[in-house]
């Protein structure tokens, strides 16, 4: 069975792998706060995936296993200079690109911190919900085509990767609001938000400074640097 097939297997039938609409890159900040529930009831949908059978952290292999036992194996794991692959002794890129060590460090330390709070948060993730990726159709559909860097991990991981992409939209205060009215209960959600907006923050800011994408990577700067305040002022 392929990847895919295994994916939508543990999906539940409204989450939608094959949308009909356009990009949600689209959306005009004015038409995603009118729709912005159907984004997150869709995301929720993906962590209420079944799981069973499914083991470990990270993302998975093209046979839907994962590499880690632990969340903060996976995570940490991820910024190891001898990791194998495109990143292998990604640390040279301080010397060679724009890329801030002492930026880079200290959002680690922050992440690793909190790690401990993701620690057994075990979901289905999407891991891709950039606007540029996801599918609409602006009324009642949201859909996900692209799987290939799901894997296991906090659901929030979803999430922050949609604040990273437009932080202007206000994500996690919007999250905090919905799961409020709906009582929806998500313990120690500032640190877990976090924890994943570090980690993704750090992995999406190395790549665009690999690709010398200085506007990007001021922007994500930014972004990081001021998350904390946001996210506490909640």
């Amino acid at each position: 069975m392929s990847k895919d097939h295994i994916i939508k297997s543990m999906l539940s039938e409204q989450v939608s792998m094959t949308p009909n609409g356009f990009l949600a890159d689209a959306l005009n900040p004015q038409q995603f706060a009118k729709v912005y529930e159907l984004f997150f009831d869709s995301i929720l949908k993906i962590s209420a995936s079944d799981i069973t059978g499914v083991e470990g952290y990270g993302e998975f292999n093209e046979n839907c296993k994962t590499e880690y036992s632990t969340c903060r194996e996976f995570l940490v794991d991820t910024f190891a200079d001898d990791k194998e692959g495109y990143w292998y002794h990604w640390k040279e890129l301080y010397d060679t690109t724009l890329l801030d060590r002492e930026f880079v460090e200290k959002y680690l330390m922050e992440m690793e911190a909190r790690i401990e709070y993701c620690e057994d948060r075990r979901y289905l993730v999407n891991n891709n919900t950039f606007f540029e990726i996801m599918i609409t159709d602006g009324k009642t559909q949201v859909g996900f085509p692209d799987w290939s860097r799901s894997g296991i991990c906090d659901f929030l991981l979803d999430f922050a990767i949609m604040d990273l992409n437009k932080p202007y939209l206000n994500i996690p205060e919007l999250l905090f609001d919905y799961c409020g009215k709906r009582n929806i209960v998500i313990p120690d959600f500032k640190e877990r938000f976090l924890c994943m907006a570090y980690y993704k923050g750090i992995d999406v800011l190395r790549w665009h400074a690999s690709i010398d994408d200085e506007e990007s990577c001021m922007s994500i700067m930014k972004s990081i640097n001021e998350l904390k305040d946001r996210i506490y002022a909640i």
